[in-house]
């Protein structure tokens, strides 16, 4: 069997562009969506795929060897379930699961059965990401003191999981990659306004070891887009503005020194760095499709995934 024969499961919005991407990338073999209406006009885009009304008529097709999952959180565990049991390789949109069990469910019967699980922190493979992280091990900034994120925007309003869990992910798995450990403390508030139950906007503080701090801001529930992380150094602090044109990425020679026990500031100067323009998606899908044939995925693979739903779990307790 081919090694790159991948079904996606859900054609809504982020499906589509699994659908687009690994159709560039030649591995796109095969479709599952319910509506059929949606089925057909993907199937006449993609004449040369096969097409399903549900995850289980798919697995009675032997051509597939691995699955990508890109439909709502709360359908997560059940599919990926179904996946790994038909022992095929998946990657499955973030969260991995809405709660630990579940997640460490699925985790474990990867492990059983030896197939890759791999989840959709797609922010993880956007070049300006990986260029903070390398800015931050070269020691350029000095030691690592203080992050923040502001995720915000106007909708996409969820009706099964509040804010937190539809935009925070993100946020968290950037955090977990820059600090390499897992956070001492976790405190959370929220506000709902629009459905009981269920938060349109919440702030979420973590304290990692080494006295490190972060925050991260979500809401659906916000006049503008702004997508705005912020590293802090001893020497030195990063911005990246992914909302922005042209999505700059700046170093700043800026910071606080003690004159005499004296508080100063130091304005000093800041470098637009430049990063690669690769697509994230692309280089995301490309591992998932590599690590079939021994490709490292350690960065998103179940455990790095379950340490996000911990967080999330915790935070989304205090809510």
């Amino acid at each position: 069997m081919n090694s790159k024969n991948i079904c996606v499961v859900g054609a809504g919005y982020w499906g589509k562009n699994h659908l687009r991407t690994l159709n560039d990338l030649g591995a796109l073999c095969g479709i599952v969506e319910k509506n059929r209406e949606v089925l057909e006009e993907i199937l006449k885009q993609y004449p040369n795929i096969k097409g399903f009304a549900s995850i289980d008529e798919s697995l009675n097709d032997e051509s597939f060897n691995g699955y990508t999952i890109a439909t709502p959180a709360e359908t997560h565990f059940d599919l990926a379930k179904k996946v790994i049991l038909s022992k095929k390789h998946v990657m499955v949109e973030k969260p991995l699961a809405l709660n630990i069990n579940d997640a460490q469910e699925l985790i474990d019967l990867a492990k059983k059965y030896s197939v890759k699980l791999m989840v959709g922190h797609v922010l993880l493979f956007h070049p300006a990401i990986i260029k903070i992280k390398q800015i931050i091990k070269s020691g350029a900034i000095g030691n690592l003191q203080y992050l923040y994120s502001n995720r915000l925007n106007l909708g996409q309003v969820r009706t099964e999981e509040n804010v937190f869990w539809s935009l925070a992910p993100h946020d968290i798995a950037i955090f977990q990659y820059f600090t390499e450990t897992y956070p001492l403390k976790i405190q959370a508030n929220g506000s709902t306004f629009l459905q009981k139950g269920i938060a349109d906007s919440t702030l979420t503080q973590l304290e990692y070891k080494n006295n490190i701090k972060a925050h991260i801001f979500v809401s659906w529930l916000h006049p503008f887009k702004e997508h705005r992380l912020v590293v802090v150094g001893s020497g030195g602090m990063i911005s990246f503005e992914d909302s922005l044109e042209g999505k700059p990425l700046k170093l700043y020679s800026k910071g606080i020194i003690f004159n005499n026990k004296i508080p100063e500031k130091v304005d000093g100067s800041v470098e637009l760095i430049d990063y690669e323009k690769k697509m994230p998606l692309t280089e995301e899908l490309s591992c998932f499709i590599n690590s079939f044939d021994g490709g490292n995925i350690s960065s998103v693979d179940g455990f790095h995934a379950l340490e996000v739903v911990k967080i999330l779990a915790e935070a989304s307790r205090q809510l």
